[in-house]
């Protein structure tokens, strides 16, 4: 069984709170089976320039020979802090998993597409592919520019990849003629 360790600051802990962490974290047991513990704390940042209440998430991983670590994802919903937090670490134990097996990677062909929408305060937006398809991407996923410098309308490449019921776009960069 992984030992995990929660800790809660700065808010009031539940019972669905701490089960939905849990179930997180053992969900993690599915990319690499050798995670020696999972320590997760969450807290509100008390000198933030933000008007609401923004919840960071900092989850520490510990693996053979390397701890694996995501700091602050900052979100007004606790949950979608969490998910993304998770997410990040999701990739992290991935790429490290892979590494330990050996395993070569086979780079995937960049696509292209346009930003058809994005919500720089909710941190997401949409590409559409030169297919049609569209793209979900967050601020995790952007490469070059920063995600609060990208645009409706700039042309990116990205590597598309199938997440849940939909598509995901990762490595987004914007071209620098933003032209195809």
């Amino acid at each position: 069984m992984l030992p995990i360790q929660i800790t809660v600051k700065d808010m009031e802990n539940s019972p669905a709170l701490e089960n939905h962490l849990r179930k997180k974290a053992l969900k993690l047991n599915q990319f690499y089976d050798r995670i020696h513990k999972c320590r997760i704390i969450i807290f509100v940042p008390q000198k933030h320039k933000h008007q609401g209440k923004l919840f960071s998430v900092m989850i520490d991983l510990s693996v053979p020979g390397k701890e694996l670590i995501v700091n602050h994802k900052l979100n007004e919903d606790v949950y979608i802090a969490i998910r993304d937090a998770f997410r990040a670490l999701e990739r992290q134990l991935e790429t490290y998993a892979c590494k330990r097996r050996g395993d070569i990677k086979v780079h995937e062909l960049p696509l292209h597409g346009e930003i058809k929408k994005i919500f720089h305060e909710e941190c997401y937006g949409f590409i559409q592919g030169v297919d049609g398809s569209e793209y979900y991407f967050s601020p995790t996923n952007v490469s070059n520019p920063s995600f609060r410098q990208l645009a409706i309308g700039d042309i990116v490449r990205f590597v598309g990849v199938p997440e849940g019921d939909g598509l995901q776009a990762h490595h987004v960069t914007r071209e620098k003629n933003n032209g195809f």
